[in-house]
């Protein structure tokens, strides 16, 4: 985990793996600081008519990270992660950070991915999760049931 980087003015950022973190909703301001934490690519799992508003819509989000140099990918879903969710994260280069409202779903689709490609057990990949601070301890039959080791 890297150290000071919850120390930020920003959403909390919570590790997942060294090159995988979530977070919850991001504001246009953090893009930049997020860059200069070495991160290298977005993915903005909400989707821009979730409720409880007060987040840049995806275009916002995509011109901010660009503006700052990281490649941006729109895969929102509510509830159950989407195909499209689960192939965002299992196609994630370089450092990346997923977000979402809470970063929960988030964290659910980086585990449906890891589960898919197989590389992690169930338990691996819940223990990840939780070291990050999210329970995914209920998705260990559906991550073996995908691939997971």
């Amino acid at each position: 985990m890297n150290e000071g980087i919850n120390e930020t003015s920003m959403a909390d950022i919570r590790q997942v793996t060294d090159t995988f973190a979530v977070a919850p909703q991001l504001e246009v301001e953090d893009f930049a600081e997020l860059k200069a934490l070495g991160f290298t690519h977005i993915i903005n799992n909400r989707p821009d008519s979730e409720v409880g508003g007060g987040q840049p819509a995806s275009r916002e989000a995509e011109a901010a990270a660009k503006a700052a140099g990281l490649t941006y990918v729109h895969a929102p879903f509510v509830g159950q992660p989407t195909p499209e969710a689960v192939q965002a994260a299992a196609k994630a280069a370089g450092k990346t950070l997923a977000y979402c409202r809470s970063g929960t779903r988030s964290a659910t689709a980086w585990a449906l991915s890891q589960a898919q490609n197989g590389r992690m057990s169930a338990e691996e990949i819940t223990h990840a999760a939780a070291g990050a601070g999210y329970n995914l301890s209920a998705l260990k039959d559906a991550l073996r049931q995908l691939g997971a080791r």
